[in-house]
């Protein structure tokens, strides 16, 4: 099979899985928007900032919570019935030793972001770590398997019971609590349907050869990846320490917004990328065919959205949740800047660095971005309040961390070059309907803000697909849809 071939196999493969992820992420995010919506009228913005507290700690957590073997499993080269029992029994381990770490330690870390009442619900929400350990094999064999349709259908029933019980809570005055409650429903519900139908043998066992393995790859991927779930939760803390629980409230909600995207594409193409670069990695010239088609969708499905919130950003801040939250638009025109680099370095670059095996190398990229970040997100919130740290979550991405992310790859062998001529496009495409979004946003600027959304948005991204998408693909998508 040559490269062409073994690329068009596994991207099948992938792309069924990607359907399936992205239709998933579609409705749970819907869902989620909905329930944001209901809950942003119920719920004070303190509220939101509690809860911002303890997202913060549980994102942290997560991705360290198994020290890699969740990645170290769909990446293992071998039977997976051969590493199963040993990676279970890693799995547990590590994250029950995490939780307790974790329960001592939240007081501290709540009062270090400027809420000391948030422990109790860092507490309950970091305790989802626990419920997981028992399904990390599970899902991801699931992943390595490319059954994206049983984790979707298992995370979608999850989110169900997450609205019900949030909802519900919220209505009967259980303030920030409701958040952390329905998380846990979730995640029961979820690894329950996980735990029958990510089929692997019931089986408790430990082999040191195996586990050396394992901790050799997933020690330095799970360190890259709470590196990750730092750098994007920081600015949680230095906004709650620095300017208080309600600015930290408008802060969340627009980090929310641009999380919008890494949390629908972003997370569908993780579920698939990871397993799909860790077969590609097998032959270098696979691996650069599918990077070289990679990064212009990346690139050109993510620009459209990034427009329309940083340039549309009141408009669609007040038409979603009304005036008083209008000081969360100033926020989200920077943060979407941030949103285009995680996802071509956080989702893309790091998934194709750990498909490689090269975890270290990630820890070095990510590393390199909190150093730089941690100050400079200091810095901004006093200087510029809550607008000021989103600005230097965007300076720091853009100016240190893109060029640290070229270069790794480039020194891991990723030949970047042949994807240059197919980026003019999608590029001119987003200058474009820039372009016209200011132009049409300044002559609606009078107008009520469903209507300024309409025209500058839709007239925008009418602009970018015909200038980004090729002619003879449009011509395609005209006919399948006649």
């Amino acid at each position: 099979m040559d490269k062409t071939e073994r690329v068009e196999e596994i991207g099948a493969r992938a792309g069924r899985g990607l359907r399936w992820s992205l239709l998933g992420n579609l409705v749970t995010r819907a869902g989620s928007f909905a329930m944001g919506l209901v809950l942003a009228r119920v719920l004070a913005p303190d509220d939101f900032g509690t809860y911002a507290v303890a997202l913060a700690a549980t994102q942290i957590v997560m991705h360290i919570k198994d020290v890699g073997i969740h990645a170290a499993t769909i990446q293992w080269r071998g039977r997976l019935e051969d590493m199963a029992p040993t990676a279970t029994v890693l799995s547990f381990l590590f994250a029950t030793g995490l939780y307790a770490v974790f329960w001592a330690f939240a007081p501290a870390f709540a009062a270090m972001a400027g809420n000391a009442g948030a422990a109790g619900v860092v507490r309950l929400l970091t305790s989802i770590i626990l419920i997981e350990a028992f399904t990390a094999v599970r899902s991801a064999a699931l992943l390595r398997r490319f059954d994206q349709d049983k984790l979707t259908l298992a995370i979608m029933i999850g989110f169900v019971a997450n609205a019900a019980v949030a909802i519900t809570l919220a209505l009967g005055g259980a303030g920030a609590y409701s958040f952390a409650w329905g998380q846990v429903a979730a995640s029961v519900v979820t690894g329950i349907l996980i735990f029958f139908w990510g089929w692997v043998p019931v089986e408790i066992g430990f082999d040191r050869e195996v586990a050396a393995k394992l901790l050799r790859f997933g020690v330095p991927s799970a360190l890259g990846f709470g590196l990750e779930a730092v750098l994007m939760n920081s600015s949680y803390v230095v906004v709650g320490d620095v300017l208080g629980s309600e600015q930290l409230g408008y802060y969340l909600l627009a980090f929310n917004v641009s999380s919008w995207v890494p949390g629908i594409i972003g997370t569908a193409l993780r579920y698939v990328s990871l397993p799909s670069f860790s077969r590609l990695a097998e032959d270098p010239a696979a691996l650069s065919e599918g990077v070289r088609r990679s990064v212009p969708v990346m690139v050109a499905f993510v620009l459209p959205p990034a427009l329309v919130m940083a340039v549309l950003a009141h408009p669609l801040i007040t038409f979603l949740y009304g005036d008083r939250w209008d000081l969360s638009a100033g926020v989200l025109r920077w943060l979407a800047v941030l949103m285009v680099v995680r996802m071509l370095i956080s989702f893309l670059a790091v998934d194709i660095l750990t498909g490689l095996g090269a975890t270290r190398t990630t820890v070095v990229l990510n590393l390199c971005w909190a150093v730089a970040l941690l100050p400079a997100l200091v810095a901004g919130a006093h200087l510029g309040g809550i607008r000021g740290a989103a600005v230097a979550h965007a300076v720091v991405a853009v100016t240190v961390t893109v060029p640290i992310a070229l270069f790794v790859l480039r020194r891991a062998g990723v030949r970047l070059a042949p994807t240059l001529p197919d980026l003019v496009r999608p590029a001119l495409g987003g200058l474009a309907a820039g372009a016209l979004m200011l132009l049409l946003e300044r002559l609606t600027r009078s107008g009520p803000a469903p209507v300024q959304l309409v025209v500058a948005g839709g007239g925008g991204l009418l602009l970018f697909v015909l200038v980004a998408v090729p002619g003879t693909t449009l011509s395609k998508l005209v006919r399948r849809s006649a």
